[in-house]
């Protein structure tokens, strides 16, 4: 009995350290979910915000009006694509620069540190007004580098698009170069040296040897990745000047922007933004299902 006690004991004092976090994220996340859930059953515009009409209950009617509209579903698609190219090619970089940090020597390795650091620590605003300056079509470098002349890069729906992938990913790379390299410092040399004497090049030493080590630190940057990406706003606003020509650009966090407070129809952008949580509830819980099936633990 004394033993069960002590085990229990043992057992809730994680939690009581862990519970003034607790605390801070239940008012910082939690009641703000609970108000958009509770937004998004309600007739509220800019007459209700004003005080000129009540407030009424909708259910379910904004997201059978959201659901019937066709630029949703496209707008759903374009963020679907935009988000798994962003994630794609950021996990790809980061990868194979965390590698190359493993195979450089101590100076190069923290100049490329420290510039990766610098890319992650500069505010997306910032960033995204640095690559439009690069790539404009009047004083931008890039296009006299390459060319082209006046080409304007976000005039296009998929040059814009591929403008912002590359802002994405050079602000989200460094996290999964970090992440990465120091799940890589920590497998023994022994089995990597092992894998290099039998003969394997760096391609299936990366692929046999060291990815089905690090999948559960590949599984975290994948789906913070993912979550990031998904809701990128600030990039898609600050480079596509709100979503680009005729909303060629949007994904679904503009969209709820633009819904909520350009068209004031708040009730509709918080149906928004509940269906963007589900999607990444989905995603996360789906990702995580999946690894467990796999027999990893994370």
């Amino acid at each position: 009995m004394t033993r069960t006690r002590g085990a229990r004991r043992a057992g809730r004092t994680p939690w009581l350290y862990l519970a003034p976090a607790l605390v801070v994220l239940g008012g910082l996340l939690v009641y703000p979910v609970c108000q958009l859930g509770l937004i998004s059953v309600l007739e509220y515009t800019q007459a209700q915000v004003s005080g000129g009409k009540p407030t009424s209950f909708r259910g379910l009617g904004n997201y059978t009006t959201l659901f019937s509209d066709d630029q949703f579903w496209s707008v759903l698609l374009a963020t679907v694509v935009f988000a798994a190219a962003c994630v794609l090619c950021t996990l790809a970089v980061g990868c194979a620069l965390a590698v190359l940090l493993t195979r450089v020597r101590a100076v190069p390795r923290l100049a490329l540190m420290l510039a990766a650091l610098g890319a992650w620590a500069t505010p997306a605003v910032t960033g995204s007004t640095v690559w439009l300056f690069l790539f404009d079509p009047d004083f931008g470098p890039v296009n006299r580098l390459l060319g082209l002349g006046d080409h304007s890069w976000t005039y296009g729906r998929y040059s814009a698009f591929l403008l912002v992938l590359l802002e994405v990913v050079w602000c989200s790379f460094p996290f999964v170069m970090v992440t990465v390299y120091a799940g890589i410092r920590a497998v023994p040399a022994e089995v990597l040296e092992a894998a290099a004497l039998d003969g394997a090049s760096q391609w299936r030493i990366w692929r046999s040897v060291l990815a089905p080590m690090l999948r559960p630190i590949l599984a975290v940057v994948t789906i913070q990745s993912v979550i990031w990406d998904f809701k990128v706003f600030t990039q898609i606003y600050v480079m596509t000047n709100g979503g680009g020509i005729a909303g060629q650009n949007l994904v679904l966090n503009v969209y709820a922007y633009q819904k909520a407070f350009a068209s004031s129809e708040y009730s509709l952008g918080s149906a928004i933004g509940v269906v963007t949580l589900l999607i990444l509830l989905a995603v996360t819980l789906g990702y995580l299902r999946l690894l467990r099936r796999q027999g990893e633990e994370l």
